[in-house]
């Protein structure tokens, strides 16, 4: 008999305004993904034990693009039954740090990451935003309605 992992998986992610625009990671040459191999995404991943959500976002953000931010506040909530998964979306505040400068596993060149692509930190302009595909879509049109609206 197989038995399944039943816990819920928690993700954090953070949106971080900066020089006009936010800082997204830019994910190329997804083989992983079936329906999109290009596409970005908001900063984050999963939580490790012991950690609030805070500590998670703020700890993900250094590790992906190098930067130290402080959370802001939660925005939003995304359940996805099917991933057994719960995402939560903070705005995060830049405090100090090099952009681009992460060094987390998915920069190590592990095979382990070979189908997941490359990632590209990027900041896109506020005005470009609506344009991408921006994962996931739920999200996205919150954001982006978020953003028309002066919300961010």
């Amino acid at each position: 008999m197989v038995e399944r992992n039943c816990e819920l998986t928690v993700r954090v992610a953070g949106m971080i305004p900066m020089n006009g625009g936010f800082a997204f990671m830019h994910r190329k040459n997804v083989i992983r993904n079936k329906d999109y191999q290009e596409y970005y995404t908001f900063p984050g991943g999963h939580l490790e034990k012991g950690e609030t959500l805070e500590e998670g976002v703020i700890r993900e953000i250094k590790e992906e693009f190098g930067i130290n931010v402080k959370v802001v506040r939660k925005l939003y909530e995304l359940k996805n039954d099917k991933l057994n998964m719960k995402e939560y979306f903070f705005l995060c505040e830049y405090i100090d740090g090099e952009f681009g400068t992460g060094n987390g596993e998915e920069f190590s060149n592990n095979p382990a990451y070979k189908d997941f692509g490359e990632y590209i930190p990027e900041i896109v302009k506020s005005e470009n935003i609506a344009n991408l595909i921006l994962l996931p879509l739920e999200i996205k049109e919150k954001f982006v309605q978020d953003l028309q609206e002066g919300n961010l």
